[in-house]
């Protein structure tokens, strides 16, 4: 897939090729809002807890007895319908966080990215770094591209630049292409990626990950276990 470069003006200035297994899939929709859901659920505390009427203190014995007084009947003042009394169904303290298949998590990301190529909403721009670190001056770059309600800057670790002249803007939000999520993805309308980004990307989400060549860590494993197994048919 092939991409045009613009910089801050806006122009294009080159083109780039593009890794059809990170950006150019059918987006999986299902998948994508999966794991848009397990993001949200894993952020949540769940820290919030009530008493229940065997967890406040107080109420150890019958306010008065049972017959004969002409009041209703209590066996308790910490029962729930006491001010002061226990809570019934309320919250507790619990676990809202979910799992997912790695591969599962990957595609979503992949999905999500082909999604943004899909809809147009994909910009590819260099010389962003050099952008002057004043609010002012991302604005005019951010001004160049195509109407978006909002944006999200993808950038290869944390530049200071780009950190620093969009920290004040609305609606616009910067990420380091290590921490991409299906969330943010989602979330701003257009997706603005530095040239330098692209590489790391496609280093993380590409495909074939899988047939690439293998680390040294596991080529160590590889070659060990080949000597086990040599050394066991020779015995």
């Amino acid at each position: 897939m092939i991409v045009d470069v613009v910089d801050k003006q806006g122009a294009v200035v080159a083109q780039t090729e593009l890794d059809d297994s990170v950006w150019g899939i059918e987006p999986n929709i299902p998948v994508m809002h999966q794991a848009l859901v397990r993001q949200q659920a894993n952020a949540r505390l769940g820290t919030r807890d009530t008493k229940t009427r065997g967890e406040v203190r107080g109420g150890g014995r019958k306010p008065w007895r049972q017959k004969g007084t002409g009041r209703a009947r209590q066996g308790s003042i910490r029962s729930p319908q006491w001010i002061g009394g226990g809570v019934v169904w309320g919250p507790h303290q619990r676990d809202f966080s979910q799992s997912m298949p790695r591969k599962m998590r990957r595609l979503a990301i992949r999905s999500a990215l082909s999604a943004k190529v899909r809809d147009q909403q994909l910009t590819v721009m260099q010389g962003l770094s050099a952008v002057e670190p004043k609010t002012k001056a991302m604005k005019e770059v951010l001004g160049n591209l195509p109407v978006s309600r909002s944006v999200l800057i993808v950038t290869d670790g944390i530049v200071e630049p780009i950190r620093k002249s969009s920290g004040n803007l609305p609606d616009v939000w910067v990420v380091d292409a290590r921490y991409l999520n299906v969330r943010d993805i989602l979330k701003f309308e257009r997706l603005l990626v530095t040239a330098e980004a692209i590489p790391v990307v496609e280093g993380l989400w590409a495909l074939d990950e899988d047939r690439r060549e293998p680390s040294v860590w596991k080529q160590a494993r590889l070659a060990e276990r080949a000597e086990r197994v040599a050394a066991s048919q020779e015995a």
